[in-house]
């Protein structure tokens, strides 16, 4: 019986690994394998498609052109070979006409042309002859044994034979028969692996290990040049002098591709320098251009590169073939693309919106990326990443540098952390403040590319406390158990003091309100309990080994019951979201000891967390490629500008060819087609480009001039309406224009605007705050409500106290039960959205503030969404088309603010007079009162002053009062969505006094 039950065991276990044998080589992608094999003669092989494809990893592995072994080719794949047309030149000087032969090969699927005289089929010819001889004498060293192994025995060596005609000597009618004679030879040579793997006859055509790798796009021109030294646009990089003594000249392997143009070094095949090509690409020529005889100039953005070629004519054929190839490949490269962006307006592009290579402010290698955290360490950002870079995958992370004086984000604990994980992650930090001289802005882009074919954008740092849902919970008091008996003993426990805690008394009066109930508990909707365990949950699935020491709190049995809807199933429990440092509440207590992440730093009994408002988006395809180009830029700009990454273990990085962009291997789900284009914020101290870029500040204000019915903004900050004094962004005067032009007409307009009620800075907003946040507190109010409402000079005159039809200024807050207390905290808006008319969207990384919008201040990346499906809606009363995309993220942006559900048909018409008082402003005001009522909430309007302030806090609050009348009145709140407290300190001088280290930071840090 034992034996069969085994068997049978042994049986299924085989089944399943057949299975998942099958699935993993059902994924496979045959493009990505690396196949060995003998060269196979052209008359052999008829189907050139079938050859394996080079993997796009072949760039991090690419060795010196005269090592043995290295693969150039396609195996299995001939190569074809035409010769298309003979030009003849005349000289001046007395010497014969030169006839240049045009030759065509082809390889796979790639297509290629050079120009060779017949001078340089002989010299090719007598080198090959010397190589012959060469690779018969057994000489004693390990390159040149390789090299005769790899000549196989029998293997054709016979070398064929050149024309022996003089040049000069062959007349015009016989020039068909000398192609054809140069076509055979040349065809019969490369049938021979001894001769076609042969470094001579790779530049004898022009080819190298970068020539035929599909995900690189068609095949440019190569060979070999003498570069110069110098000519980066980046202070200290280049030559200090200007004499010809100060350069050096170097030999270099050129390759054009279809948007970049690189070279490398010969004797070891490292990649020295990408030139990308943009809107200032340009090539010259001569001596009076280049200051070099025979010098070939190629400028872009980044750098002036100069090149020297054998002659004049030499020059020429560079300056046409790379001219001819970028413009029939990458001319939307060469353009200035709409609001000034690098990056073209991308059609039919897969997105989608939510609340390997990465661009972070801050990224944190501790955290999880599922929650509740059920599966030990699987999902831990810093497991995840080293899983993925064993199994081959590269992983280049840029760590904004911060000043540490000024911001505790410890970004040098990060890359040494991820750096240990293993060799194929790579992590750099920018900028180096000393020999930059940047001290006051910041890289703030938040990127995750992924094969250059999926890139998420938004303003989501991959760090403590960013993770949330739609619930924005203030609690997390509960903990893991591991120990089967324990888990259920607890569960017991927890359900048996369920009835006798202080949690339950409070809402026994109304149990209909069930919505309201789970929210006052802070953990999500009620569900009926199941009977689970989680210890036996790993076992059943193997994972009982992944433990973490974040999901053990051994010190605590206390904890909310609570029942939760994840990835694997109904757990029943006492399920942490949020581990260590993750719990956090940065207004009350900013980070500290980052390096010990899964230590608390606040009281998660006593203090409730700070919930996390944010948005993220993903897009394929063209636009992920645009995304991965600002990658890229600035990872080969850092590279160049710090020594210690000038090393070869830290690689030049290469865009992939927009041509096959389109070849998604996989998707996001529940995506979208629309218009995408890229926009950033973007200058020479962050990308290393000659002038900055500030496409995202163009874009929102194009955006709100023409937008027709109303604009939605989720925004951390608010600091606008130009005085061009201290503030110089334009989006606060275009709003007050559009709002102007709207009243004017006599025409329904809407402005929803959804910023955080305080700056995201520590201090005891019960004192009046800290100098960092009550400066922010300054600029947001000076130039957010009053710069909108009173000080924008052409609005005042014409509108009066009417903005308020048009414009409503919300912040978001939310309350929980807490240990048996009522507590309350804001939620902290981090979003960086804009939504217009159901039918444009951006989403990025910039505020709306100088810093992000100026371009030559922070670095910032958005992509702007234009819907090319619609569906049909409401606007303002009458029938519209509305983009899919943005309309459904709309209803769910007010879903999570007003409660309700995205089918609420009040939610529908974003203008008409009834959603915008009787929904919009009516919750705010509603929720505001109640929230004032029970908690005296701070900010608040009631405070205009620091007397006041002291008077205000001293007054009795209604939910340590009262707890059950406290409750009720709780009940009445709908979503999270508050007024904003426009006259919170008002008369208060907010900026810092003179002294403190604050008053000493210049004014542009603040704004």
């Amino acid at each position: 019986m034992s034996l069969k039950h085994e068997g049978r065991a042994a049986a299924s276990a085989l089944k399943r690994i057949a299975a998942d044998m099958s699935n993993i080589i059902e994924s496979l992608d045959t493009r990505e394998l690396h196949v060995d094999g003998e060269e196979v003669d052209s008359e052999v092989l008829s189907d050139p498609k079938g050859a394996a494809c080079i993997p796009f990893s072949a760039i991090y592995h690419t060795r010196g052109f005269k090592e043995p072994g290295t693969q150039t080719y396609l195996t299995g794949c001939p190569v074809r070979v035409r010769v298309l047309e003979v030009e003849r030149f005349t000289s001046t000087k007395k010497v014969p006409s030169l006839n240049v032969y045009t030759i065509e090969l082809t390889h796979g699927e790639f297509t290629w042309h050079v120009k060779r005289k017949f001078r340089h089929f002989q010299e090719f010819h007598r080198e090959l002859l010397r190589y012959k001889a060469f690779v018969r004498i057994p000489i004693p060293t390990r390159s040149h044994t390789v090299r005769r192994q790899s000549i196989k025995r029998g293997e054709p060596r016979q070398m064929p034979s050149l024309p022996h005609t003089a040049e000069s000597t062959v007349r015009e009618e016989h020039f068909s028969s000398r192609r054809k004679q140069l076509e055979d030879y040349l065809t019969k040579i490369l049938k021979m692996p001894m001769y076609r793997n042969y470094h001579g006859t790779m530049e004898f055509i022009g080819v190298s290990q970068l020539s035929f790798i599909h995900d690189l796009g068609p095949k440019g021109m190569e060979g070999l040049v003498m570069k110069r030294s110098g000519g980066h646009r980046i202070p200290g990089l280049n030559c200090c002098g200007q004499g010809r003594m100060c350069y050096r000249w170097s030999k270099r392997w050129l390759v054009v591709k279809d948007s970049f143009l690189l070279y490398m070094k010969p004797d070891s095949g490292a990649i020295s320098f990408v030139l990308l090509v943009d809107k200032e690409f340009s090539i010259k020529i001569g001596q009076k251009e280049t200051e070099t005889k025979y010098g070939l100039q190629i400028d872009n953005l980044s750098r002036s590169l100069i090149l020297k070629c054998t002659s004049y004519r030499h020059a020429q054929w560079w300056r046409q073939g790379i001219d001819e190839f970028i413009r029939k490949h990458g001319k939307d490269f060469l353009t200035e693309h709409r609001f000034g962006s690098y990056a073209a307006v991308q059609e039919n592009t897969l997105t989608n919106a939510g609340a390997n290579e990465n661009a972070f402010l801050w990224l944190s290698p501790e955290i999880f990326m599922k929650r509740p955290v059920v599966e030990g360490n699987r999902w831990r950002l810093d497991c995840i990443l080293k899983r993925k870079a064993q199994q081959g995958v590269r992983i280049f992370v840029i760590l904004y540098k911060e000043v540490e004086l000024a911001l505790g984000i410890n970004s040098e604990y990060s890359k040494r952390t991820l750096m240990h994980l293993h060799p194929n992650i790579k992590v750099m930090r920018h900028p180096d403040h000393v020999s930059s001289s940047v001290y006051l802005w910041a890289h703030h882009e938040k990127l995750v590319i992924v094969d250059q074919s999926v890139a998420f954008v938004g303003g989501i740092d991959l760090a403590y406390g960013r993770w949330d849902d739609d619930e924005h919970r203030l609690t997390d008091v509960g903990s893991v158990k591991r120990m089967g008996s324990a888990a259920e003993s607890s569960e017991h426990s927890a359900l048996q003091s369920q009835a006798s805690s202080p949690e339950s008394h409070l809402f026994q009066k109304n149990a209909d309100d069930i919505p309201d109930i789970s929210k006052m508990k802070g953990i999500g909707k009620p569900r009926k309990f199941s009977r689970f365990t989680i210890y036996k949950h790993l076992h059943r699935h193997g994972m009982h080994h992944a433990d973490s020491v974040s999901s053990i709190d051994s010190e605590s049995n206390k904890g909310s019951i609570r029942s939760l809807k994840t990835g694997v199933g109904e757990l029943l429990g006492e399920t942490r979201f949020w581990h260590g440092k993750d719990y956090c509440n940065f207004v009350f207590k900013d980070w500290v000891q980052l390096d010990k992440p899964f230590a608390d730093f606040i009281d998660r009994y006593t203090t409730p967390r700070m919930p996390w408002h944010d948005i993220s988006s993903v897009v394929h395809g063209k636009a992920a490629r645009d995304v991965a180009r600002h990658f890229i830029q600035r990872w080969n700009f850092t590279k160049i500008m710090k020594p210690k990454y000038r090393s070869l273990s830290y690689p030049f990085l290469l865009p992939k060819s927009q041509q096959t962009a389109n070849e998604l291997k996989y998707q996001v789900p529940d995506a979208v087609h629309a218009t995408v284009q890229v926009i950033r914020s973007a200058a020479d101290w962050s990308a290393g480009i000659k002038y900055h870029e500030e496409s995202i500040h163009t874009a929102y204000v194009s955006v709100i001039e023409n937008s027709k019915h109303y604009i939605y903004i989720e925004n951390q900050f608010f600091i606008s309406c130009a005085d061009d004094k201290v503030v110089w962004n334009k989006i606060g005067d275009a709003i007050a224009q559009r709002i102007l032009k709207a009243h004017r007409e006599n025409k329904r307009y809407r402005v929803y605007v959804v910023i955080p009620l305080l700056p995201g800075f520590e201090g005891d907003i019960s004192t009046g705050g800290g100098n960092a946040l009550q400066a922010i507190m300054h600029f947001n109010y000076r130039y957010c409500v009053l710069g909108v409402t009173q000080n924008c000079t052409m609005m005042r005159p014409h509108i009066g106290d009417k903005w308020i039809n048009y414009i409503s200024f919300c912040g978001l807050r939310t309350y929980a039960e807490l240990e048996g207390k009522l507590v309350t905290e804001l939620i902290y808006v981090h979003s960086k959205l804009l939504i217009a008319d159901d039918n444009t969207v951006i989403i990025g990384s910039a505020n709306i503030n100088d810093r992000s919008m100026l371009g030559k201040r922070d670095s910032e990346v958005a992509i702007i969404v234009q819907d090319t499906e619609t569906v049909p809606s409401v606007m303002d009363g009458e029938e519209y088309s509305a983009g899919r995309f943005a309309q459904s993220l709309r209803l769910r942006c007010f879903r999570v603010v007003l409660g309700g559900s995205d089918l609420n048909p009040d939610h529908q018409d974003p203008v008409c007079e009834r959603f915008f008082k009787e929904v919009w402003i009516s919750t705010a005001a509603r929720n505001a009162t109640i929230f004032d009522k029970v908690f005296r909430c701070l900010p608040s309007d009631q405070v205009n002053n620091l007397a006041q302030l002291r008077d205000f806090i001293n007054k009795p609050i209604l939910a340590n009062d009262d707890p059950v009348k406290a409750a009720e009145e709780l009940k009445k709140i709908r979503g999270f969505l508050v007024q904003f407290p426009f006259r919170f300190l008002e008369e208060e001088y907010l900026l810092p006094s003179v002294g403190t280290k604050e008053s000493m930071v210049p004014m542009e840090v603040w704004t």
